[in-house]
């Protein structure tokens, strides 16, 4: 019986929700039509009554409606007034048109550095340039330095590296895309966030919990998109130089150029090097790596705005060289021996992609897409005596349409994409081979009631020739229970395979021993990993001494039905084998946001983790993770004079917790660690100097309270020997780093 009346009750939903008494509709702007943009404050009323309403913050109304109202009237300040005859109770949508003479009126704003989406249902916020010039960024590994929800750590003491983790679990657990296309995955999953120069991004778009359908199967804790600068809006050309006191110097160059009305070209270059040699914990390694990158990018835009087409094509060449180790390794005599400990990382990458959208002219709601990409990585490294080779060539292809159900509160995607991936590893003497590739078919529905409540569910089916075929669900849902306040919660399932050496490569810069656990799995005799993620939360905007701020609660698990475990408890090992037990992942954050002033801003957060894992031995806490976090933002710039000359200023502080070290008691006393390290704080900062719309310097400091972990690398003065380590770091090596650059546009 209850079945029965929950199932009538669902029945009447309809009903109730298009009510007859009432008429809807949208009105949108005919010159300004991505994304379905609504326009808010319009007036409507039905002809020759005082019965009107005005459309919301997305463009819709809803009006009283009676049998004798024929004709509904809609103005807004400088568009046409129209009178709309109505013949059903069908929603509408209507476009505005511009009056053919216009006194000219400029409205200037400015554009937030970090923007939370409000009506998002998605727990997603927004990176956008600005931001991304308040520090050192000079690839998308350091473009989160003052972001609360991104944790940037160094993956080991050599390499120098920075690795990005989000709700406690590492990069490989995040679906990392630019412009929707999946691009650090496989063999870039470690070093591929430094082959992304900082001055290419445009903005970053950050999403917490399990990603939409639409990008993948594979994202588990979150989503980070990068959206490239486009050639049509980016300048004609743009000059970046830095340098720093530890040796790194940079040069990035924009050039653009109109080809057409509708193409557009630009070619992107970067390069980055570091030759001199720093030791200042006199341990007879380098502090950081020598390096040396080239970077190349073509990109082509098309738009026809018209037509309702844009396409872009890009092409890009990768070349970076690492080298790492005893300050007296030389490479051509070394290599190979024992005659001094080194590393030599080099790699060559190419990729191409092209993307292909067509928005319907006149149904600015519907659109189709298809992305294709194909890109070729190649690694050659070896550290001490341990080789580790792979080269990795992957074609990704997606598809996607994009319309309504009836009217625009019912919106849906629908698509299939393939993905082929041809791995090629060699480890040490044994080689490892494999080909994955997979076929999937999704749907995705949104609803918005254009008030205060909508979801989007969303499922795939996916057939891999190793994975198997399987079901990936999402949901996301979002509630607004009072003013200026959002509730959202998400769950969703993810499945990927480990590239367990790929994504562990520091561990071969040890003596450790490797042990694979073989259990007839189909990648190195493992099983794909697949895990849950459950998440909750809340924001609220608020306005205290006439200064607005929002503070935000999020809560998040990760619960793994199956992990490849990396087990390093024992010093002498490393052991990879599934989950056998439980791995649970729990994430909380607070964050603040609040103008202190005007152009002066506070971001605070607090987060905690609490991260346990069943290993063979016991359960314990995930090693150097941190279970207290705590992180402040002041930025203040002065106002911008007519010319653009102003001042900026932006501070940044991190607390670090203490953290849980892999045990080394079976290690000589000499190499023993302690079971927990100590807690420590690092302070950034950087002044920016605009002096004109084409020229500014700036100059900084990383690390100013000069944290530097005491003996980073075990066993240093043995490299050869059974207790050589140097994968247990937990705070920076190199201590304090000055810093300055310029930059020059022309428009």
């Amino acid at each position: 019986m209850k079945k029965y009346i929950l199932s009538s009750f669902l029945l009447l939903i309809p009903f109730i929700i298009f009510s007859q008494t009432t008429f809807k509709g949208m009105i949108m702007d005919k010159n300004n039509p991505k994304d379905n943009l609504g326009v808010e404050d319009v007036s409507v009323h039905w002809l020759h009554t005082n019965v009107s309403a005005i459309t919301n913050k997305k463009g819709w109304f809803t009006i009283p409606y009676k049998t004798e109202y024929k004709k509904l009237v809609v103005s807004y300040l400088g568009y046409k007034t129209d009178t709309i005859l109505i013949t059903s109770l069908k929603p509408i949508h209507h476009f505005l048109t511009l009056k053919s003479e216009l006194n000219e009126v400029i409205v200037k704003t400015k554009k937030k550095a970090t923007y939370k989406s409000f009506l998002s249902t998605a727990n997603m916020f927004t990176v956008n340039s600005e931001e991304l010039l308040k520090a050192a960024c000079c690839n998308l590994a350091e473009s989160f330095e003052t972001n609360p929800s991104i944790d940037v750590s160094f993956s080991d003491a050599l390499t120098g590296t920075k690795q990005i983790q989000m709700l406690g679990l590492t990069s490989p657990y995040l679906l990392i895309s630019q412009e929707n296309i999946p691009s650090v995955r496989g063999a870039s999953q470690v070093f591929g966030l430094t082959f992304t120069p900082g001055t290419w991004v445009e903005s970053i778009q950050i999403t917490k919990g399990a990603g939409s359908v639409v990008n993948g199967y594979e994202s588990i804790s979150g989503q980070i998109n990068a959206e490239l600068v486009k050639p049509f809006s980016d300048n004609k050309f743009f000059l970046n130089a830095y340098s720093s006191l530890n040796g790194r110097l940079e040069l990035n160059t924009h050039f653009n150029q109109r080809v057409s009305d509708k193409w557009q070209t630009g070619i992107y270059i970067h390069g980055n090097y570091r030759g001199e040699k720093f030791d200042k914990n006199n341990d007879n390694f380098l502090d950081n790596p020598l390096a040396n990158q080239i970077n190349v990018m073509n990109r082509w835009q098309y738009t026809d705005a018209k037509k309702g087409w844009v396409s872009f094509i890009n092409v890009r060449f990768l070349n970076d060289e690492k080298q790492t180790g005893e300050i007296n390794f030389n490479p051509e005599l070394d290599k190979g021996t024992t005659n001094a400990w080194g590393s030599e990382i080099d790699t060559k990458r190419f990729e191409t992609s092209a993307k292909l959208g067509y928005v319907f002219p006149e149904l600015p709601f519907q659109s189709i897409g298809f992305q294709m990409a194909y890109s070729n990585h190649q690694q050659d490294s070896y550290f001490g005596l341990n080789v580790y080779d792979i080269e990795h060539e992957s074609i990704y292809s997606n598809l996607i349409f994009n319309s309504i159900i009836g009217d625009t509160r019912n919106k849906f995607k629908t698509g299939i994409s393939f993905t082929y991936d041809k791995f090629d590893e060699l480890v040490n003497i044994t080689n490892y081979d494999r080909k994955e590739n997979s076929l999937g078919a999704f749907f995705e529905y949104g609803f918005d009631n254009l008030d205060d409540f909508s979801f989007t569910a969303g499922l795939r089916i996916d057939t891999h020739n190793l994975l198997g075929t399987f079901v990936t669900p999402r949901f996301y849902l979002r509630y607004v229970p009072w003013e200026n306040s959002v509730v959202r919660a998400s769950f969703g399932r993810g499945k990927r395979s480990a590239n367990i050496f790929a994504e562990n490569q520091q561990l071969f810069a040890s003596s450790r021993q490797i042990n694979v656990k073989d259990v007839g799995g189909n990648i190195y005799g493992l099983n794909p990993e697949i895990a849950w993620n459950y998440g909750v939360s809340y924001m609220q905007k608020f306005n205290v001494f006439d200064k607005k701020g929002d503070i935000t609660f999020d809560f998040y698990q990760t619960d793994f039905q199956n992990q490849v475990i990396v087990d390093w408890e024992n010093p002498q090992e490393i052991s990879f084998y599934d989950l056998d037990g439980k791995s649970v992942a729990n994430s909380f954050q607070v964050e603040l946001s609040y103008t202190l002033a005007e152009n002066f801003n506070l971001r605070t957060a607090y987060k905690y983790f609490d991260i346990s894992i069943d290993y063979k031995s016991e359960n314990l806490q995930k090693p150097i993770q941190p279970k207290n976090r705590f992180f402040a933002n002041l930025s203040y710039e002065t106002v911008a004079k007519e010319n653009g000359s102003q001042w900026k200023f932006d501070a940044t502080f991190n607390s670090i917790g203490k953290q849980r070290l892999p045990k080394t008691a079976s290690n000589p006393v000499q190499y023993q660690l302690s079971e927990y390290s100590d807690a420590y704080q690092m302070l950034n900062s950087q002044i920016t100097k605009v002096f004109s719309n084409k020229f500014e310097v700036y100059i900084g400091a990383e690390n100013l309270t000069n944290v530097q972990q005491e003996n980073p690398i075990l066993a240093s003065d043995a490299p050869f020997g059974s207790n050589f380590d140097s994968t247990i770091l937990y705070s920076p090596i190199f201590g304090r780093a000055m810093y300055a650059g310029l930059r020059f546009k022309i428009k």
